[in-house]
């Protein structure tokens, strides 16, 4: 027997919701499952290269920050090299190159630190400019947002690197750009995400 299907209906999309922290980053949520948690280790103590910070805030249209939002970011080692079999290279040993973060529930504000990346070979070996990989998801995002962080004491490599010249208008691509500053000796990179309105990020479609 032929089952009609053609009277059902697409169910309604979902935005992400609290379970993101609870299923991704229980630790942040209230609950003490693992040991370690994943993804909190990006570098690893072994890594060389410079040691830095990067720390911001996602705010909505309205520029209020979103205090809900979890961001994975993926990275190359100082040496360009990713913790992938084709990833160019060897990385040191416990250097993952992923990470997870969450925003502080009362401020918005998120951070990590890690090791800056190097220069590394894109498609058809052409070389881009360090840069870090983010992938944001929060309450009211329906399709997790990726966009890229570069260094703003990179301006040849950044100028050369052929992801940023897709984008047409200057003012647009400074939206990629992390400024730095040092803290206590400690470099530090400041990136904030706007998901909308006046100098939205530029986000990829990938």
């Amino acid at each position: 027997m032929t089952q009609r299907l053609d009277y059902l209906k697409e169910s309604a999309s979902q935005t992400a919701g609290p379970y993101v922290h609870i299923g991704l980053a229980p630790g942040a949520a209230g609950f003490n499952i693992y040991d370690q948690e994943l993804g909190w280790d990006i570098a690893g103590p072994k890594a060389a290269g410079e040691r830095i910070r990067i720390e911001g805030v996602v705010s909505d249209g309205t520029g209020s920050p979103i205090k809900d939002v979890l961001l994975e970011a993926w990275q190359a080692n100082a040496a360009g090299h990713y913790a992938h079999p084709e990833g160019g290279g060897a990385v040191e040993e416990g250097f993952r190159g992923w990470g997870r973060i969450i925003t502080d529930f009362d401020t918005g504000e998120w951070g990590f630190d890690t090791v800056k990346p190097g220069p590394l070979k894109g498609r058809g070996g052409k070389m881009q400019a360090p840069h870090i990989n983010l992938w944001i998801v929060a309450r009211g995002i329906n399709i997790g947002l990726n966009t890229r962080m570069y260094f703003s004491d990179e301006a040849a490599a950044n100028a050369a690197d052929p992801v940023i010249n897709l984008i047409e208008w200057e003012r647009r691509r400074q939206t990629l750009i992390a400024v730095r500053s040092l803290r206590d000796g400690l470099p530090v990179y400041r990136f904030d995400i706007r998901i909308q309105g006046e100098d939205e990020t530029v986000f990829f479609d990938i």
